[in-house]
Formats: C-alpha cells, structure tokens, sequence
C-alpha cells in the first residue's frame, strides 16, 4: 500500500519578487521530500479544498501584509481554518540589528498578529528580502539606520528558511529530499 503523498498549496503575495522566491524555494523543498506541491501567487491561487496543507506568504509593508494577501486571508477563513497552516511573511525586521531593532524585528505588528489569529497557523514566521536604497526616502534611510539596518541589498537567510522548511517537513511527516534545492 502506497503512503500519502501530502498536498500542499504554496499561495504568496509578493511586491518585488523576494516573496515569490522563497516560496519557490520552500515549494521545491517540500516536493523533493515527497509531497505534491502547487505554488501559486494569491491572484491564481488554486482551491484550497484539494490540499492538505497550505503555507501562505506575503511581503511586509508598513507592518502589514500587502492587501492581496489580507483579502485572501479574509476570502478564504474557512478552508484555511479546516487544514494545516503556515504563515511567513518578509520584511525588513529580522535584519535589524542592534538592542532596538531587534527587539523591533522580533516584534509581530498588531495587523499580522490579527489576521494570523483569525486563521490559526501552526506557525508565523518573518524573513528578511530585499531592500534597495534606490527609491527610499531620506527619511526612511535614516530610520532603518537607527533601528540598526547595517546593509542595503538581499538580506534573505537561506539557512533560516531552509530550516523552517525542514520543520515544515518533519510536521507532515515527509521524507528525506530527493534532492536539495538552491536558492536565487
């Protein structure tokens, strides 16, 4: 008798790609360990009612997830509530150094902790992306400075998201990977 191949919905919501590509890399990762696997963005997102589990991630801007993530939380309570659920988000908060920035950075804003409660996930998890100098305000160049952003660039942790994937994996009992993934 063949074992279950868990099915996993991987759904994002992403500004510049940052989102996007850990998704991709989380979605490749839980495959290769066996499951069935469907990444989509919020817009085509496939229904919920043909997968086991979903992991749901948005970009993080002004301490929320972005609208078409919200919207999808709130257009979809039921069937996220009646599954397995992880939820990440990317933003500039796990790069904080510093006393106040990480204390900052460790902080889930009132918004997130809200509709992360309305659905219940087995975990929220906030990465670092991207964040370009190009385009940002003075003024939010010197806040970032002060809440200890030390660099401008791709900020991700591959390490970080690849264990969080691997937990991910041993919760739905998946198998050693076929093969590893690489990140961008």
């Amino acid at each position: 008798m063949e074992k279950h191949k868990p099915r996993i919905a991987v759904v994002y919501a992403t500004a510049q790609g940052s989102t996007r590509e850990i998704a991709e890399y989380i979605g490749e990762d839980l495959s290769a360990r066996g499951a069935t696997v469907e990444i989509a963005d919020v817009e085509h997102a496939p229904d919920l009612t043909r997968f086991d589990a979903v992991i749901l991630g948005s970009a993080v801007h002004d301490m929320d997830f972005l609208p078409a993530a919200t919207e999808y939380v709130h257009s979809h309570r039921a069937e996220l509530g009646s599954r397995d659920v992880w939820l990440f988000g990317v933003g500039l908060g796990p790069a904080l150094r510093g006393p106040i920035g990480r204390r900052v950075g460790r902080r889930v804003p009132k918004k997130i902790a809200a509709l992360r409660d309305s659905i219940n996930p087995r975990e929220y998890r906030c990465f670092a992306g991207h964040y370009e100098r190009v385009g940002v305000s003075l003024k939010a160049r010197i806040l970032y400075r002060l809440m200890g952003g030390g660099r401008y660039g791709d900020l991700r942790d591959w390490t970080a998201i690849g264990l969080w994937s691997y937990y991910i994996a041993k919760e739905l009992r998946l198998q050693r990977p076929q093969s590893i993934p690489t990140h961008p």
